[in-house]
C-alpha cells in the first residue's frame, strides 16, 4: 500500500490527460483551474493526521504533513472538475457581455469568491469539527453563493456535481477494489461519520460533490464566461 496514493494520482492524472487531449477547446480551461487548484495540495497538514494519514513517497506525510501526491492529486483534481460538464454535455462558451457585468447582482463578484475562504476559516476557528466537514461545508458556500451571483450558472455546476462525484466514486472504488484494508488503514473512521457507501467513506463523496458543485462554476466566474446552449464540437 506505500504507493497507492502515488498510483491512483497518477490514474486521476491520466484522467485528466485524457480530457485535455481530446477537448482541445477546454485545454486553456483545464491548465489554468489546475494551477490554481494544485495549491491547495499544501493544505494536507490541515488533514495529516486528523482525517487520515496514507502512506507516502519517502514518507513525507508521516514525517511533515505534506506529501507529493497531494499535488499530483489537487492539479488533476482541479482540471477535472472544472471541465467535466463541458467535457460530457454538449455546450459552447462566450465571454459574458460586458453590459452584463454590471447587473446590480455583480457587485457582488469580488465577495462571491472571498466566500469559501472566509467560511473555512471561520468554521476551522470555531468549530471543533473534522477539516473535511469545514472545508466541504466551505465549498458548498461558495458554490451557493457562485450560484447567487451567476444563476445561469446553476445547471452547470448541479450536472457537473453529481457526474464528478459518480466519477470520482468509481475512481475511488477502484482503489477499494485493489486494496480493500486501505481505507481502514489510512483513513481516521473513528473521528468519522464510520458510513462507507461500498467500501468508501461518506466524507470522499462529501468533498467530491461539493468540490464538483463550487469548481464547476468557479472558471466562469473568475473570467466572466457563459455557457451557450448550441451544441460545440
Amino acid at each position: 500500500m506505500q504507493y497507492a496514493y502515488l498510483v491512483w494520482s497518477l490514474i486521476l492524472l491520466g484522467i485528466w490527460g485524457t480530457i485535455f487531449a481530446m477537448r482541445p477547446r477546454l485545454r486553456s480551461k483545464i491548465l489554468r483551474m489546475s494551477l490554481i487548484t494544485a495549491p491547495l495540495g499544501l493544505s494536507e497538514p490541515l488533514f495529516v493526521p486528523d482525517y487520515w494519514l496514507p502512506p507516502t513517497l519517502f514518507s513525507l506525510a508521516e514525517r511533515t504533513g505534506f506529501d507529493l501526491e497531494s499535488l499530483i492529486f489537487a492539479f488533476a483534481v482541479g482540471g477535472i472538475s472544472s471541465s467535466i460538464y463541458p467535457a460530457l454535455v454538449p455546450v459552447a462558451m462566450a465571454p459574458v457581455a460586458v453590459e452584463e457585468r454590471h447587473h446590480s447582482r455583480h457587485r457582488w463578484h469580488k465577495v462571491v469568491l472571498w466566500t469559501p475562504i472566509v467560511f473555512f476559516l471561520f468554521l476551522e476557528a470555531a468549530t471543533p469539527w473534522n477539516p473535511i466537514y469545514t472545508a466541504s461545508l466551505a465549498m458548498l458556500s461558495g458554490g451557493i453563493a457562485n450560484g447567487l451571483c451567476r444563476p445561469d450558472l446553476w445547471r452547470p455546476m448541479l450536472v457537473g456535481a453529481v457526474i464528478f462525484t459518480a466519477v470520482y466514486f468509481i475512481y475511488f472504488s477502484s482503489l477499494v477494489a485493489f486494496y480493500p484494508a486501505y481505507v481502514d488503514h489510512v483513513w481516521q473512521l473513528e473521528s468519522l461519520s464510520g458510513w462507507l457507501v461500498a467500501g468508501v467513506p461518506v466524507e470522499e463523496l462529501l468533498f467530491a460533490g461539493t468540490l464538483g458543485l463550487m469548481w464547476c462554476s468557479l472558471y466562469e466566474h473568475l473570467y466572466w464566461h457563459q455557457y451557450l446552449p448550441e451544441a460545440s464540437t
